[in-house]
């Protein structure tokens, strides 16, 4: 008599990848363009985004070329790190912060969190 293994014939498991993309805060300057949806009387804004990218720099010039295709004229970009090192650094980050840095990374997306119009 001979023994076939239980799982002969069947589909191998699925594998879940492991994602190396992980959510970086971003503080973006823009400028004024036309057809930007700015506030009329704004010179510029700041935006808050979170946006997913296996380092920093790709989450950057992902955002950017976003922001360009938006018809926004981005100007100056700060990080903030990821939500890991923004803890480490004592950032207070509320549930619902996470809950749109978790949206970003399972959506591999630019999420923008808050806009801060500037005026003169």
């Amino acid at each position: 008599m001979t023994e076939t293994p239980e799982n002969e014939g069947a589909k191998p498991a699925k594998v879940k990848k492991v994602s190396r993309q992980q959510v970086y805060t971003l503080v973006i300057e823009v400028g004024r363009k036309p057809g930007d949806g700015l506030p009329k009387d704004a010179t510029g804004a700041a935006l808050m985004i979170y946006a997913s990218g296996v380092d920093e720099g790709e989450a950057v010039r992902e955002t950017v070329a976003i922001l360009k295709q938006a018809d926004m004229a981005p100007l100056d970009v700060s990080g903030y790190g990821t939500l890991e090192e923004r803890l480490e650094g004592g950032d207070d980050i509320s549930a619902d912060e996470r809950a749109l840095m978790e949206r970003a990374l399972s959506e591999n997306s630019v999420i923008v969190a808050q806009m801060t119009p500037f005026f003169d």
